[in-house]
């Protein structure tokens, strides 16, 4: 079983992983960044304080959970377990419709995200990982509390970049990949202003589109993208650690009710090319539920997981 290891600390090293880009593109990158991260938190401030007394419509709120339940789903299993760790493959139409559908989280283009989750695994919480909360350089609260915000939300503005090249080189070999990290504006795009169409065509009313868009696209936006970004800053602080791993990681059930099973992050660093994070027997991981499913119907291969001898050994 594939682990994390240990980064070096020798500046070189970090040179060799990392990219920066021109002040142009870097200033865009930022912009996008800050829009990405505002715009559906402005739905979420209308959509919340929209349901008391009133709810939200039953329309809505389906749209918001099959939306929620597609991105979120197209992170934790096609992102994650299977493009970043190769836990288990699956025909080609089904990889592009979950690197698709990951794309949809708005979360940044397939290629990228990839190399940046496995940098982060080469250099969990040491130098070298992109977003880990434990390399602050205050100490006592404000440490915590800044170690925090970058592994959140602060790391997106970081003028170093990943080396792309270096940590997905079979992404960026594969065609059908390439076009859908090309494409991501578009995917993206749709996926904020799908549910608003929906919600128009449903209801024929420009009021039901409205708050169709609010709900479908900006508030779930804006609940996914903090339950993936507290995987990296709440699931290395808070939570329990079972297994023996070369980081911080932690298990934390309420992140995990809210992510599909990524919430069982300690597992999943201790075992990184699991497809299981939920190693327990009531610990819930729909997204490992997911890729058994595809298994069952002939659709997955090369299912890994840890052997109960390779569990017992790092328990701790």
């Amino acid at each position: 079983m594939a682990q994390a290891v240990a980064a070096p600390s020798a500046r070189s090293s970090k040179q060799s992983i990392t990219v920066v880009p021109s002040d142009r593109t870097l200033k865009l990158e930022r912009r996008l960044a800050v829009l990405v991260t505002v715009l559906p938190f402005i739905g979420a401030a209308i959509g919340i304080p929209a349901l008391w007394g009133r709810g939200v419509a039953a329309l809505d709120l389906t749209l918001f959970f099959v939306f929620y339940a597609i991105s979120g789903m197209g992170i934790t299993v096609g992102f994650h377990r299977m493009l970043t760790h190769r836990s288990f493959e699956t025909i080609k139409p089904i990889k592009v419709g979950l690197a698709v559908a990951g794309s949809m989280a708005l979360q940044g283009p397939v290629i990228r995200w990839v190399a940046d989750h496995r940098r982060h695994h080469a250099y969990a919480d040491k130098p070298g990982d992109p977003h880990s909360p434990h390399l602050a350089e205050h100490e006592g609260v404000k440490g915590v509390l800044t170690g925090l915000w970058h592994a959140h939300t602060g790391w997106f503005f970081d003028a170093e970049k990943t080396n792309i090249k270096k940590f997905a080189p079979d992404l960026v070999a594969d065609k059908a990949i390439r076009k859908v990290d090309r494409n991501f504006p578009l995917i993206a795009l749709t996926s904020v202003v799908l549910p608003g169409v929906l919600g128009l065509l449903i209801t024929r009313s420009w009021i039901g589109g409205l708050t169709a868009f609010i709900w479908g696209g900006l508030a779930r936006i804006f609940f996914l993208h903090h339950v993936t970004w507290s995987i990296n800053s709440i699931c290395h602080f808070y939570g329990s650690r079972p297994y023996k791993s070369k980081d911080l990681s932690t298990n934390n059930w309420i992140m995990a009710l809210l992510s599909f099973g990524e919430g069982w992050h300690n597992s999943h660093h201790a075992f990184p090319t699991s497809y299981k994070h939920g190693l327990g027997r009531f610990q819930f991981d729909p997204s490992a539920w997911f890729i058994s499913g595809l298994k069952i119907f002939g659709l997955a291969r090369n299912i890994r997981k840890p052997t109960r001898e390779q569990m017992v050994a790092k328990r701790v």
